[in-house]
C-alpha cells in the first residue's frame, strides 16, 4: 500500500446477515465520510454517524453507521473508515463498487494488517497472531491467539534482548576504553549468563512443536488388529455412522478422517485399516498408509478386543507409542472381559470401553483430556508461549551465535570477535519480532490473511 491509497474492503464474511462491515485506510478516508453522509463538515473521529449512504451519482443506497478514526489512532495507523449497512450482499456490492469509483482499490490479503505493521501499529508476532485469531479452531488455540496481539512474544524478545545487551555493554566496556582504568576482565560471568540464555532459547524453540497441536488440532491415530471395533469408536466418537462397522475382518482398507472437539481441544480422528500379518494386497495398502500415518501422529488410541488375545503389532509401531502419547482401550466389554488385555503394555494407561453401547466412553474421554494435559504440560515452563517455525528458525540463528561466542570465550580469543557473535545474535531475536527488511517474506506472509483484515 502506497501513502496515497486508500484501500477497501468486506470484513464480515459474504453472504445475508443483519449487518455488514466495510473498511477504508487511507489518507481519503476523512473526505469519503463527509461525502458520503452529505456533510459540509468533517466527521468527528470515533463518532458513530447514522445516516444514509449517498453514492456518488446521488442516488442513496443504503442506511448505515459510518465511523471515522484519524491518522495514528486507528488499527492501521492511517486514517480509518468503517462503514456498517444492512448486511444484503447486493447493498455491499453497490457500496463497494461506489468506493471504487471515488478512487478506493481493493485491498490485498492481510493489507490491513501489513500496514498496522509497517505503521509501527504492532510487531511481526502481533501481526501473525491475528490470523492465528481467525483460524482457532479450539479453546486452546484461541487462548493462545488472545494472548499474542498484546505483545507476549513481543515482550519476551525483548527481556531476552535486554539480557544480551547487558553482556554486549560488559565486553565492549573493554573494547571501547580499553585504557581506561577498568577492572581485570574477568569472562566467567558473561560465559554463565550466556549459557542460561542459550538454555533459555532452546526451551522456547522446542514449543514449535506444539504449534500444529494447538491450531491445527491433535492428530490422534486409532489403531489395532481387525474387527476390534476402532470403526465403532469412531462413529461413537463422532456422533454418526462416519465409518463402516461389519463383523468381517478388514472392512477399513483405507484410514478415515474426521474433527471432533474433547473439551478445549480440537481433535482429528483417523480410523486406520486394521493391522495384521498375510493381508491381502489390498489390505497391505491400507497398512501401509496407516504406518505412514504414525510417523507424524500426536496421540495413538489402541483398540483391543477385551475378550480375545494380546494383539501383534509391527514393532515401527510400538516403538512411536508411549505411556504419554497412548491409551489402551480394552473394547467390547459387554461381552467379557479376559485377563490378557491388562497384561499387553501394562504400563499404559487402559480404558476399558464397549465402544458400541457407549460403556466406559465418559471416562474414556477423561482419561484422554487428562493425557493432552500433561503433553503439553512443558509449556508452563516458557510463559505459556509457542512459537511458530518462523520464530523458532530466527531463534536458531540467535542460538548458534550465542554459541559461537561462547567457544570463543573458552579459547580465549579477542572480545572483539565475542561481540561480533552477540551482535548478531540480537539480529536473529529481533526478526522474531519483525526488525527486517525483506519484502518477500512480509509478502508471504500477509498473503495467508483474509481479505479486509
Amino acid at each position: 500500500m502506497s501513502a496515497t491509497d486508500t484501500i477497501v474492503a468486506l470484513s464480515t464474511p459474504a453472504g445475508e446477515s443483519a449487518v455488514a462491515l466495510i473498511r477504508l485506510s487511507g489518507p481519503d478516508c476523512a473526505d469519503l465520510g463527509s461525502s458520503l453522509l452529505g456533510k459540509a463538515e468533517p466527521l468527528s473521529p470515533r463518532h458513530a454517524y447514522y445516516g444514509s449512504y449517498r453514492a456518488i451519482s446521488d442516488k442513496i443506497i443504503d442506511s448505515c453507521v459510518l465511523t471515522y478514526f484519524a491518522e495514528g489512532h486507528s488499527f492501521t495507523g492511517a486514517p480509518m473508515l468503517e462503514i456498517a449497512p444492512h448486511g444484503n450482499p447486493l447493498v455491499v456490492q453497490l457500496i463497494l463498487e461506489d468506493l471504487l469509483s471515488r478512487g478506493c482499490r481493493l485491498a490485498e490479503p492481510g493489507e490491513f494488517t501489513r500496514t498496522a505493521f509497517l505503521n509501527g501499529r504492532m510487531d511481526l508476532t502481533q501481526a501473525e497472531a491475528v490470523a492465528d485469531l481467525i483460524h482457532a479452531r479450539s479453546e486452546r488455540s484461541l487462548e493462545l491467539a488472545r494472548r499474542q496481539p498484546h505483545g507476549s512474544v513481543g515482550r519476551k524478545m525483548s527481556a531476552l534482548t535486554d539480557q544480551l545487551l547487558q553482556i554486549m555493554a560488559h565486553l565492549e566496556a573493554y573494547i571501547d576504553f580499553p585504557e581506561e582504568d577498568l577492572p581485570s576482565e574477568d569472562q566467567a560471568g558473561p560465559a554463565r549468563d550466556l549459557r542460561t540464555l542459550i538454555e533459555e532459547l532452546k526451551a522456547l524453540m522446542e514449543t514449535r512443536h506444539y504449534a500444529a497441536l494447538l491450531h491445527e488440532g491433535v492428530k490422534t491415530l486409532i489403531v489395532g488388529e481387525p474387527n476390534v471395533g476402532k470403526s465403532s469408536l469412531i462413529n461413537a466418537l463422532v456422533g454418526s455412522e462416519r465409518a463402516i462397522v461389519s463383523d468381517r475382518p478388514g472392512t477399513t482398507r483405507d484410514y478415515l478422517s474426521a474433527f471432533i472437539m474433547l473439551g478445549a481441544w480440537r481433535i482429528e480422528i483417523l480410523d486406520t485399516a486394521g493391522l495384521h500379518e498375510g493381508a491381502e494386497d489390498l489390505e497391505s495398502i491400507g497398512i501401509e498408509r496407516t504406518m505412514e500415518q504414525s510417523e507424524t501422529a500426536d496421540c495413538f488410541l489402541l483398540v483391543l478386543d477385551s475378550t480375545g488375545h494380546s494383539p501383534t503389532l509391527p514393532e515401527s509401531l510400538l516403538q512411536k507409542m508411549t505411556p504419554e502419547n497412548t491409551l489402551v482401550l480394552e473394547n467390547k466389554i459387554d461381552l467379557g472381559v479376559a485377563s490378557e488385555g491388562a497384561a499387553f503394555l501394562p504400563k499404559f494407561r487402559h480404558c476399558q470401553i464397549s465402544a458400541k453401547h457407549g460403556s466406559g466412553l465418559p471416562e474414556f474421554k477423561t482419561a484422554w483430556t487428562e493425557l493432552l494435559e500433561a503433553h503439553t504440560a512443558p509449556l508452563s515452563a516458557v510463559d505459556g508461549l509457542v512459537l511458530n517455525a518462523r520464530h523458532a528458525a530466527a531463534l536458531s540463528v540467535a542460538t548458534n551465535a550465542l554459541q559461537s561466542a561462547l567457544d570463543k570465550m573458552a579459547a580465549g580469543e579477542l572480545s572483539e570477535l565475542i561481540a561480533a557473535d552477540l551482535r548478531q545474535a540480537v539480529e536473529g531475536i529481533g526478526d522474531v519480532v519483525g526488525r527486517v527488511d525483506n519484502e518477500r517474506m512480509l509478502d508471504r506472509l500477509f498473503k495467508e490473511f483474509c481479505i479486509g483484515k
